[in-house]
């Protein structure tokens, strides 16, 4: 466990009221976020699990769903973070799901989406999650509340995109 981890308060479902236990369930990924270890890695592959809705869906429509999951997202780890008293922690996963759908959409228009490219989609969206390139570590830095947790997830979603886009123009 790091260090950041000893820190953080308990997330202690049984004093929050029921609409904020199902806010918190929903921003801690369904329970994927609450990984002792690596819970943004795990929550990017539970968002795995929403290949095959947006396969089904094609890419207009899974374009849409993903900017209603973004915004809807926003709202939603404001709201965890504010009941559970911590800023971006690392628990919160929505924007995970965001963030890593948003890398698979170029493989969806593309039709090449298949378990090879999404594990290296789920690989490239973690490279550019933990390491933080411009500007995903000044937004992460900079801008605060549910917007802050979101927007650097969805950019790092959009680096990732573009490097399987770049890799299929150039291929």
């Amino acid at each position: 466990m790091d260090i950041n981890t000893l820190h953080k308060p308990p997330i202690v479902f049984k004093q929050m009221t029921w609409s904020e236990r199902l806010i918190v369930f929903c921003g801690v990924g369904f329970g994927s976020g609450l990984a002792p270890k690596a819970p943004g890695t795990f929550g990017s592959a539970f968002a795995l699990l929403f290949i095959p809705l947006w396969l089904t869906l094609g890419f207009y429509a899974s374009v849409v769903a993903i900017l209603i999951m973004s915004l809807v997202g926003i709202w939603i780890c404001g709201k965890t973070a504010e009941i559970i008293h911590v800023h971006d922690d690392g628990r919160i996963v929505w924007d995970e799901f965001a963030g890593q759908s948003i890398t698979f959409l170029p493989l969806i228009y593309l039709g090449q989406m298949n378990w090879l490219w999404a594990l290296i989609g789920f690989a490239l969206f973690r490279l550019f999650d933990v390491w933080k390139p411009w500007p995903i570590r000044v937004i992460d830095r900079r801008v605060d509340g549910g917007f802050g947790i979101m927007f650097d997830d969805i950019i790092a979603g959009f680096w990732a995109a573009l490097c399987i886009l770049i890799y299929f123009y150039f291929k």
